[in-house]
């Protein structure tokens, strides 16, 4: 049986990935079934498709339209498909193709693998190239930038009256900072 997955990652998804898209393509490529999932590129947590995953039997087929609808990274992605090939699960990428637990398949696979490793090499190249440039720049300073004092001082005052999570939506500083500049705080009003 051949089983499609669809997620986006918003409800505006661009560039006709939108879930009704997504369904409409895995069902004329033959899915008989269409499991649809929002995420962001930030959640780890899928249920749907565990679920999904979980229920597969030998000889079933996971179906998506892209590598990217089935993971978020390339290298989750292989992992994944490489879990589903010990069950003889086959995926169906339509971008790509159908891929099997072969020699091709698994030469498939070790070449996006590949890919993916130099691709995030390149990244990291890239970016440490980037931060010695920055480096010989007057005034360069690594990290995040300082949070002004007097916006420190008013989401403390803003904790008395509201809680932690209110205050950081507000303030737009995070809630260990919060605990962090408060803990401070209370430590320089004993000493004194």
């Amino acid at each position: 049986m051949i089983y499609g997955y669809a997620h986006v990652s918003s409800k505006k998804q661009l560039h006709g990935n939108s879930l009704e898209e997504q369904a409409a393509t895995l069902t004329a490529n033959g899915a008989s079934t269409i499991t649809a999932e929002q995420f962001t590129g930030k959640t780890t947590s899928r249920p749907k498709l565990k679920a999904l995953i979980d229920s597969l039997q030998a000889g079933d087929t996971l179906m998506v339209t892209k590598l990217d609808r089935l993971a978020r990274t390339v290298t989750e992605g292989i992992e994944l498909i490489r879990a589903l090939f010990k069950r003889d699960v086959k995926v169906h990428v339509l971008n790509i193709g159908l891929l099997e637990n072969t020699s091709m398949g698994n030469f498939f696979i070790t070449t996006l693998l590949a890919v993916a490793e130099l691709e995030r090499s390149m990244i990291i190249e890239r970016t440490q190239a980037g931060k010695e440039v920055a480096r010989t720049k007057a005034g360069f300073r690594e990290g995040r930038p300082p949070i002004r004092k007097e916006k420190i001082q008013l989401a403390i005052t803003l904790l008395e009256e509201y809680p932690y999570s209110q205050v950081e939506r507000m303030t737009g500083i995070s809630r260990s900072t919060l605990v962090r500049y408060r803990r401070r705080q209370k430590e320089c009003a004993k000493k004194n």
